[in-house]
């Protein structure tokens, strides 16, 4: 059923006539009475009596009448409501974030989004790399942001690049050095984030290049935590270094890890063959703005 045709019907009735309607609609009369005639066809019965001097409704053209015009405003109901999705006055996005620098990179990202469309509801999870990839291929999140390499079903947006910094007690004897490799730290206890956290693969599989397993001694996912950690002697900790540098303590020293293919990469990833949102293009969007590397 041709919203068109219905549209047709509907102004015949109101204007009391198919010349009326025509003018009303800016067509002519013959194809106004095309449009009432398919319709009568579709529904197989006559919808109008002509036989006056004005158009008339029958039993069955009162039916189609009430039904059309609920049919018409949901139909600009609906339009509506797509247009304000399109200019996002409204709308949602499901997003997934790691805890391990979020406040740094995306907290700037989240305020400048909530101001320029503050109708859409921002739903935010936090986990580590490896869930949020579970969660956006079980279509429970639309974005999530992760370290890379991101798996074959994923597309990405890089959103920064940058090495590691080896957070050791400040008595450690590597402690004055610029750099420091995991060689030349595999005799002392790894503090490592929860086992979902991607940048302990990282650690372990250059720890594996070295030759060693290196002997963990604790795992949490407070940064602030694993710091005091680190503080107390307990062993060496890894952060991204602009993660490191936000953290100063008097008890802990930042080296920079010179080691190969431990850079932490991070990027946002989206299925491959999913349907991006507008409200997920905005966000792609600002983190481009904020973070032009991507």
């Amino acid at each position: 059923m041709e919203f068109k045709n219905l549209r047709a019907f509907l102004e015949v009735v109101r204007q009391g006539g198919f010349s009326q309607a025509a003018k009303k609609l800016y067509a002519t009369q013959p194809t106004i009475s095309k449009a009432v005639k398919q319709l009568e066809d579709e529904v197989g019965m006559v919808l109008l009596d002509r036989s006056g001097p004005k158009s008339r409704l029958t039993s069955a053209g009162e039916v189609v009448y009430q039904r059309a015009l609920r049919m018409l405003a949901e139909r600009e109901d609906l339009q509506a409501e797509l247009d304000e999705l399109r200019g996002l006055k409204r709308g949602s996005l499901q997003l997934g974030l790691p805890p391990i620098g979020s406040s740094t990179l995306y907290a700037p990202v989240f305020a400048r989004y909530k101001k320029r469309y503050p109708g859409v509801d921002v739903r935010l999870v936090e986990q580590g790399s490896d869930r949020l990839q579970e969660m956006l291929q079980n279509g429970d999140i639309e974005l999530g942001a992760i370290l890379l390499p991101a798996p074959e079903p994923f597309e990405t947006q890089m959103v920064c690049s940058e090495p590691l910094v080896a957070m050791l007690p400040v008595d450690h004897p590597r402690a004055d050095q610029d750099s420091v490799s995991l060689d030349e730290l595999k005799d002392t206890p790894f503090i490592l984030f929860e086992a979902s956290f991607s940048l302990n693969r990282i650690l372990m599989s250059a720890a594996r290049r070295r030759g060693f397993a290196p002997l963990v001694t604790a795992r949490s996912s407070q940064i602030d935590f694993i710091t005091e950690l680190v503080a107390a002697g307990m062993g060496v900790s890894f952060l991204p270094r602009r993660m490191a540098e936000q953290r100063p303590h008097p008890r802990v020293a930042r080296v920079l890890l010179d080691e190969p293919q431990t850079q932490w990469d991070m990027a946002m990833i989206w299925r491959r063959d999913a349907f991006l949102s507008p409200a997920a293009r905005a966000w792609l969007a600002i983190v481009k703005e904020i973070h032009p590397l991507s």
